[in-house]
């Protein structure tokens, strides 16, 4: 009867274990079905206010928007029809102060009309007019003649330029002009009807750094208007945190073990935001009720190495520690292509006490000695191996997808899978069932699922409309969630497409549309 006992329950177990394996899902299995599509093209109703003008909605001009004229001959500003109005028989200059200055912040002037000869743009200086710089269009008539940057130090002009792009049309000055600041560059728009056109563009960090710490704290932000004899009528200025030209990049924000971070019944996802070549993206907060398609901008993060610049950096990936009670992760410093020569792309750790979710943050961030082309980094604690572990992509002829592991979050890393034979990019671990699986997109047109640490191919995602065509790029990030139980699906994965915004010059990665799947086993 003892031997009976033993078999019974040897028995048992082994059914247990089996009906274990019956309900592990195979992630190469899971259906994806597309549920939606958007890009996000400045969009107003996801802006996130700083400062502006509203005409409407003033009382007392001269203090809410002190003015300063320049020339002997002053413009005449007063608001009248809901409108701002300045106007000058002679030539003037007048800079009207709306509000502080960011200079990852997206800066409009909704015009009404312009008549006449003379420019209209924006001024940012500190309050003695030491350091300032003028990003403004010229016009004649309503027409568009010229976009030009100038640069002032201690009195001196640096640099006055064209930086016009796309003028070989001839353009009417009347709709949006949108100025996108980007850290180390801007790119200005113009928009009346459809698309914002791009009008100009510039990296001026060679001139000023305008990431540096000192000019978020001293300088302000003007509109300014230079006119030869005409009238401006501006019916708002705005200057906020948006969702420029497209997104990319997304990973879903996750507390140290890899779970997915579900607060207030919706998920959190890091997004780069994107404005022209690989220093001009900013590190964007989204979050999504995951049983619909409300993507919400939460705010913006930018990171302190503690040497007075505020950088840039995008492809974070951030969780919350629940031990230590503290935001920390990893990020990919694209900021150094802002100073090749000085500085070198590595992937550096951030923490932050405070919840970087929302407005405007910052997180400290120092280098973990991962110098070199590495990129997309995701970071969990593997409770079952005491360790920490990291699956990234390495350009080892051509981007490929490794895990390294380490007895501390933010130091020691070393290789111990991969890698792989794909080229890989947005590499991320999810859980599907209870088993961890590593994810990557890759340039042949397929998102590979390999196992968990060991980077064996497991088979490809399988998708009804992939986020791409014959046309485009397929290096998207795979980004797939597994809910717990509760929602009418188990599985989402929200994606983006690599279609570039038209009309840039030069390096273009701007990127892109949000795909929403739902997955089905």
């Amino acid at each position: 009867m003892k031997n009976n006992g033993y078999i019974f329950l040897f028995t048992l177990l082994i059914t247990s274990l089996s009906l274990v394996a019956q309900n592990q899902t195979s992630p190469d299995k899971i259906k994806f079905v597309r549920q939606g599509v958007q890009r996000m093209i400045f969009d107003e109703k996801q802006s996130i206010h700083l400062a502006g003008i509203e005409p409407k909605n003033i009382i007392g001009l001269s203090a809410m928007h002190p003015i300063s004229h320049y020339r002997d001959n002053h413009s005449q500003v007063y608001v009248s029809e809901d409108k701002l109005q300045i106007q000058s028989t002679k030539e003037s200059q007048t800079a009207i102060w709306f509000g502080g200055f960011n200079s990852f912040a997206t800066y409009s002037i909704d015009l009404a009309s312009c008549t006449g000869k003379g420019d209209i743009g924006f001024q940012f200086s500190d309050a003695n007019l030491k350091e300032q710089c003028f990003i403004k269009i010229e016009f004649n008539d309503s027409r568009l003649t010229e976009v030009k940057l100038r640069v002032i130090k201690n009195a001196v002009i640096i640099v006055d330029k064209s930086i016009a792009v796309n003028l070989e049309e001839e353009k009417s000055v009347k709709g949006r002009i949108i100025l996108q600041m980007l850290g180390s560059g801007f790119t200005l728009y113009l928009q009346d009807q459809g698309l914002p056109q791009v009008i100009g563009q510039s990296d001026f960090n060679t001139y000023i750094d305008l990431r540096e710490k000192k000019y978020i704290h001293s300088f302000q932000s003007h509109l300014f208007v230079h006119l030869k004899g005409g009238q401006v009528q501006i019916k708002k200025v705005e200057m906020s945190l948006t969702t420029g030209i497209g997104l990319a990049d997304i990973r879903a924000i996750t507390y140290e073990n890899g779970d997915p971070l579900l607060d207030q019944g919706r998920l959190w996802y890091t997004m780069s935001i994107r404005g022209r070549a690989l220093d001009h993206h900013i590190q964007g907060v989204f979050s999504m009720d995951p049983t619909v398609f409300d993507v919400q901008l939460e705010g913006i993060i930018l990171f302190d190495r503690n040497d007075g610049i505020l950088r840039n950096e995008v492809a974070t990936h951030l969780f919350y520690d629940r031990k230590n009670e503290i935001w920390r992760g990893l990020t990919t410093g694209f900021s150094a292509f802002a100073n090749p020569d000085k500085e070198k792309k590595q992937l550096l750790a951030i923490e932050s006490k405070k919840d970087p979710r929302f407005g405007f943050s910052t997180m400290s961030a120092v280098p973990i000695d991962m110098v070199g082309d590495i990129e997309d980094p995701h970071i969990l604690f593997d409770s079952a191996a005491n360790k920490w572990r990291m699956l990234t992509c390495e350009n080892l002829n051509g981007y490929k997808a490794v895990v390294l592991e380490s007895d501390d979050w933010n130091k020691g890393y070393k290789k111990i899978a991969g890698p792989v034979a794909h080229n890989s990019t947005g590499t991320s671990i999810q859980k599907i069932g209870d088993k961890l699986f590593c994810f990557s997109g890759s340039s042949d047109r397929k998102i590979h699922i390999y196992s968990y640490p060991g980077l064996n191919e497991v088979g490809s995602l399988l998708m009804d409309l992939p986020p791409w065509d014959e046309t485009s790029g397929t290096r998207v990030w795979p980004n797939v969630v597994q809910l717990p139980d509760g929602f009418p699906f188990r599985y989402i994965a929200l994606m983006m497409d690599r279609f570039n915004y038209p009309g840039l010059k030069g390096p273009n990665w701007t990127y892109g549309a949000i795909y929403l799947y739902h997955g089905y086993d």
